[in-house]
């Protein structure tokens, strides 16, 4: 199965840096352009399913960026952003202000985050897992396209490529509607091609090349 990895386009919460988890958020006008343009850069794609976390903020996504898409869309919770309990809806300032370790956590040790209310990362990558390893299950062999958020993404590509949960926002970016692929050739058996826009021979090149610190 090839798998493409799709992260929601800008919403107004994000223009705002606030911390979003599972609470509702809309595409900004933005948003709904790059949306628009990654539907363009893939129309030629022959995708045979559609996935989608059920946020309103992705369902959006996939409905500018494949407008003309006739089958029935899968929607999943299970795709759904990290939940981040008391922190949804506050501005990233005032996280930092009102939770000082936690907001250390959550952008330099995401590997101990954990907020009342919330999941862990480890929690967000298991299920992210099990319903990319589930597709594969019913679409060994077919293209599929899957639109969800970007700390999900990352921390399943930081899985195939056994990366420390410590080093989870290590570049590149996953910006508004980046695109990766990897390919499923069995339930745990995973391969990296491109990885936020970027084929993933050039990432690893680039990471070779970074001084050490």
């Amino acid at each position: 199965m090839e798998l493409h990895l799709i992260r929601h386009g800008q919403t107004n919460w994000n223009e705002e840096r606030r911390a979003q988890g599972q609470s509702e958020s809309v595409l900004t006008d933005l948003g709904m352009q790059q949306a628009k343009e990654l539907g363009t850069r893939l129309r030629h794609v022959p995708f045979d399913a559609l996935f989608c976390s059920s946020s309103l903020r992705t369902r959006q996504t996939a409905a500018y960026a494949f407008p003309s898409w006739k089958k029935p869309i899968t929607f999943l919770d299970s795709l759904r952003e990290i939940r981040m309990g008391d922190w949804e809806g506050k501005l990233y300032d005032e996280l930092k202000s009102e939770f000082p370790e936690s907001y250390q956590h959550f952008w330099h040790e995401p590997q101990k985050f954990n907020v009342l209310g919330g999941e862990t990362f480890f929690q967000l990558q298991n299920r992210a897992l099990e319903a990319i390893r589930d597709m594969y299950r019913h679409h060994a062999g077919q293209l599929v396209a899957l639109i969800s958020h970007g700390a999900l993404i990352k921390t399943v590509l930081a899985h195939i490529e056994g990366q420390h949960m410590a080093k989870l926002w290590d570049p590149p970016m996953m910006l508004n509607c980046a695109h990766s692929i990897i390919c499923v050739r069995a339930e745990n058996d995973f391969q990296i091609l491109q990885y936020a826009d970027q084929p993933y021979d050039s990432v690893t090149s680039s990471r070779q090349n970074l001084p050490e610190s």
